[in-house]
């Protein structure tokens, strides 16, 4: 597979787990190409697709300066770019007990916020309240309680841990924190995941405010939103 692009990213518009490769991918500055699957179509679903990730579910990324290495799930991506693609240690741990700190976070991320397949299934707790909200065909008010109520808990972890720190690994932002941005930036802003709940997050969650913001402020992040943005026209 000849390609001009080092890595070729198959991933969707608006799903927040693509955009945490791209955050990567961006901050190591490294090339790539994606490739926005439409899922109204079932393209993720589709033999073209499922050749690479028997899931049929996004991101999927190929390298194609690796013998076209294919890795799916956006932590094990990350993770691989981490490894392979940052022997410095520019947005990652160097030390084998920050690498497992770092993957630890990793893991949090995708079985604690935010996992999400829409429109077809949804996982866990962002992704249950983004579920019950906006694509259950009927209105569940304690199934949205109960999953609004888990968010608030995963953003109280964070600002627990991040009122002892800076950053969750280390002295420094990595993987780790990116990789949170976009669930994050899902329910705070573009979500709303909690907005019929008095939650304010300057007060409530002062540590987790500053560390989002601190992020979402970084110049690659604030690059890939822009590109983002332009989906919704």
């Amino acid at each position: 597979m000849s390609q001009e692009h080092h890595f070729t990213l198959y991933t969707h518009t608006h799903g927040p787990n693509g955009w945490k490769v791209v955050i990567v991918l961006e901050e190591l500055g490294l090339d790539y190409d994606s490739k926005y699957l439409v899922f109204d179509k079932g393209e993720q679903k589709s033999p073209e697709y499922t050749k690479y990730n028997p899931n049929g579910r996004i991101p999927t990324l190929i390298d194609h300066k690796n013998d076209d290495f294919v890795i799916w799930e956006s932590g094990a991506i990350i993770t691989y770019l981490a490894e392979k693609y940052d022997p410095e240690g520019k947005i990652s741990a160097t030390s084998f007990e920050g690498k497992i700190q770092q993957l630890q976070w990793l893991m949090f991320q995708a079985s604690g916020q935010g996992f999400v397949a829409f429109p077809i299934r949804s996982e866990p707790y962002f992704g249950q309240v983004g579920w019950f909200m906006r694509y259950h065909p009927e209105k569940i008010p304690s199934a949205i309680e109960r999953y609004q109520k888990e968010v608030l808990r995963v953003l109280g972890v964070l600002n627990d841990v991040l009122s002892k720190q800076e950053w969750l690994v280390g002295d420094k932002c990595t993987v780790a924190d990116l990789s949170l941005i976009p669930w994050n930036v899902y329910a705070l802003m573009d979500g709303g995941l909690l907005k019929d709940r008095e939650v304010n997050f300057e007060a409530d969650y002062p540590a987790f405010y500053k560390w989002h913001q601190a992020m979402v402020n970084r110049h690659t992040v604030k690059k890939i939103y822009a590109i983002r943005e332009t989906f919704k026209a």
